[in-house]
């Protein structure tokens, strides 16, 4: 990932000339310096020279830059390569994530449900289970296995926290072999 330097006009990178679409649609020859990929789309550090008259009455260019977007507002300027231009990418996804999709936030949180003679009845979700309440605190794997082993609490089959528990709570060997792991080979 590269970043524009902090002073654009340095030896490390030499703006290129780009179209810039006004919006009253005059076109101006402006200076590109850097693109920032977002995930609504791109954005380029532009500037134009615009002329301003200070208090002693002569006329100076000032320099007005801005993030645009290109499609809306910039078109290249024929016979410039923009390969040098600072770029900033968003970060690759791995291929964990990209086969995966996002990682889940971790933790679980305990949905008390009430209950009849003196047995709390609950149910334990994954913190971002639609059905969990969203003002529970967060339980570390520790606290989640432990309301799990409690009379009257399930774990929540809508938000798939059964798959991540059962194997904890019931040993990780059962289910492969038929045999659990305290049963002889």
């Amino acid at each position: 990932m590269t970043t524009p330097p902090e002073h654009p006009g340095s030896p490390e990178f030499e703006p290129v000339p780009i179209h810039v679409i006004l919006p009253d649609e005059q076109e101006v020859t402006g200076r590109l310096y850097a693109r920032r990929q977002l995930p609504e789309g791109w954005l380029y550090l532009v500037s134009i020279t615009l002329y301003r008259t200070p208090e002693d009455g002569h006329i100076e260019p000032v320099e007005y830059r801005m993030w645009l977007r290109p499609q809306d507002h910039l078109r290249p300027v024929d016979g410039v390569t923009y390969d040098d231009i600072p770029t900033e990418r968003l970060p690759r996804p791995t291929v964990v994530e990209r086969i995966l999709g996002p990682r889940r936030p971790s933790g679980w949180v305990l949905q008390q449900l009430g209950g009849r003679r003196g047995q709390g009845q609950a149910v334990v979700h994954a913190v971002d289970c639609t059905e969990a309440p969203s003002n529970a605190p967060r339980l570390s794997l520790d606290q989640a296995l432990s309301a799990a082993e409690r009379p009257g609490v399930r774990l929540c089959s809508l938000c798939s926290v059964s798959a991540e528990l059962d194997p904890v709570l019931r040993g990780f060997t059962e289910g492969f072999d038929g045999r659990a792991d305290d049963d002889p080979p």
